[in-house]
């Protein structure tokens, strides 16, 4: 088994730091179960921001409609992936997941195609993170839980 001083215990560590993370956007999120006007006020903002054609477009035919859906799916999501991350199951799997709900969130805001995207905390910090959790996970880390 891999220990902590190698790529995989590297790996280990960004799993932990991205599983923190994920539960913490989780759990600010824990309102939308219950209401999903939350989700639905944010989407409209973002409408409201002029993004680019293909945003407004998701917003406007995918993500508004289906709002009292994806705000419950957004919060367990991040939860269970953040969870799953912590404990080191699937990191692989979860960590393309994760990856691919926050290429979600910036692609409907609109963000990710403005200049500042590239300074943004949440942009490539995160999807590198994620990435690399996807590619360069093993079968097991270190520390991880038996599956």
């Amino acid at each position: 088994m891999p220990t902590l001083n190698s790529p995989a215990g590297g790996l280990r560590a960004l799993s932990l730091i991205m599983g923190v993370f994920l539960v913490l956007m989780g759990t600010d999120k824990l309102a939308w179960l219950g209401d999903s006007g939350y989700l639905t006020h944010q989407l409209e903002e973002w409408v409201s921001f002029e993004p680019v054609a293909i945003s407004r477009w998701y917003l406007e035919w995918v993500a508004i409609p289906g709002a009292p859906l994806f705000a419950r799916l957004v919060v367990l999501g991040e939860l269970a992936a953040g969870a799953a991350l912590l404990a080191g199951f699937r990191v692989r799997l979860t960590g393309a997941v994760a990856l691919a709900m926050v290429v979600n969130f910036q692609f409907a805001s609109g963000i990710m195609f403005t200049s500042g995207y590239l300074t943004n905390g949440y942009g490539p910090p995160v999807l590198g993170g994620l990435l690399a959790l996807a590619v360069g996970g093993q079968r097991r880390l270190p520390y991880s839980v038996p599956w």
